[in-house]
C-alpha cells in the first residue's frame, strides 16, 4: 500500500458482548488492520472468537464497543442500509456450508452475487461466466450444484464471491468439507486469486493451511494473542 492509503479493514479497540446469564464476551478489544494485497490466516480454537470476529470483519454484526473502518469509512457513522451497500461492493464471503441454491444453475448462483449492486441481468450473467471460467469452472456453467462434487461447489462460492471484484474476500474454513486433493485445488485458487490482486482473509482450524500463509493472526478466548506481522508497506 502507498504511505497514507486507508486499510481495507480496520479494527480498533472492539469488543462483542452476546447477553445471557452470565453475557458471553465473545471478543476482547481486538485491533487489526488488513491493507491491500494481504493473504492471511485467522486461526485459533473453538470457542476462540473467529467467527465473531469474521461477522465483525465482514459488517454482517456490530461491535458492543471500538470501531471498524472499511475503506478509510467508520462504519459506525452510517445507516445500516449504507453499511448493506458497503457490504455488497467491497466484501465477499465464502463458508465452508458453500450455501449455494440447488434449484438454481452454476450461472444463476454466482450470478445472484451481484444482484444487491442493481446489475442488469444480462450483465450479470456474462460476470458470471466469466468469473467461472476464471475458476477454472468453464465446462460446469450449467449444471446444478448436485451435480458438482465438493471441491466444485467450493469453486462456485468462491467464483460468487469474487464477481464482483471486491476489496476483501472472507474464507470462513473454505477447506473444512472437503477432502485433501479438493482442499488443496481450493486453496490453490485462493492463491491465485490474491497473486492477482485480491485481498484475502482464511478462517482456519488447519495450522499447516495457516503456516503457509504469509501472515498469521491467532485467537484465544476473544484477544488476538499473536500476529505475525503487517502488511509490508509498499
Amino acid at each position: 500500500m502507498a504511505w497514507g492509503e486507508p486499510a481495507v479493514l480496520e479494527l480498533q479497540g472492539v469488543s462483542k458482548v452476546y447477553p445471557g446469564s452470565p453475557p458471553v464476551q465473545a471478543l476482547r478489544d481486538v485491533s487489526m488492520r488488513l491493507d491491500s494485497g494481504e493473504l492471511l490466516a485467522i486461526v485459533g480454537p473453538s470457542g476462540s472468537g473467529k467467527s465473531t470476529l469474521l461477522h465483525v470483519m465482514g459488517t454482517l454484526d456490530q461491535p458492543s464497543s471500538g470501531t471498524v473502518r472499511v475503506g478509510g469509512v467508520d462504519l459506525g457513522s452510517l445507516r445500516d442500509t449504507a453499511v448493506a451497500g458497503l457490504r455488497a461492493r467491497t466484501i465477499g464471503f465464502v463458508f465452508q456450508q458453500f450455501f449455494l441454491l440447488d434449484g438454481l444453475t452454476v450461472v444463476e448462483n454466482v450470478a445472484d452475487g451481484l444482484l444487491y449492486r442493481g446489475v442488469p441481468a444480462a450483465e450479470r450473467r456474462r460476470h458470471a461466466v466469466r468469473t467461472l471460467r476464471r475458476v477454472g469452472l468453464g465446462d460446469r456453467l450449467w449444471h446444478r450444484p448436485e451435480q458438482l462434487s465438493g471441491g466444485e461447489r467450493q469453486r462456485v462460492a468462491i467464483a460468487r464471491a469474487v464477481v464482483g471484484r471486491p476489496a476483501i474476500v472472507l474464507a470462513d474454513e473454505p477447506t473444512g468439507n472437503l477432502d485433501t486433493a479438493a482442499g488443496a485445488s481450493v486453496l490453490a485458487l485462493l492463491r491465485e486469486l490474491h497473486a492477482e490482486g485480491t485481498t484475502i482473509a482464511v478462517i482456519t482450524h488447519n495450522t499447516e493451511l495457516a503456516e503457509s500463509l504469509p501472515r498469521r493472526i491467532e485467537m484465544r478466548d476473544g484477544r488476538i494473542v499473536s500476529d505475525s506481522g503487517a502488511a509490508v508497506l509498499r
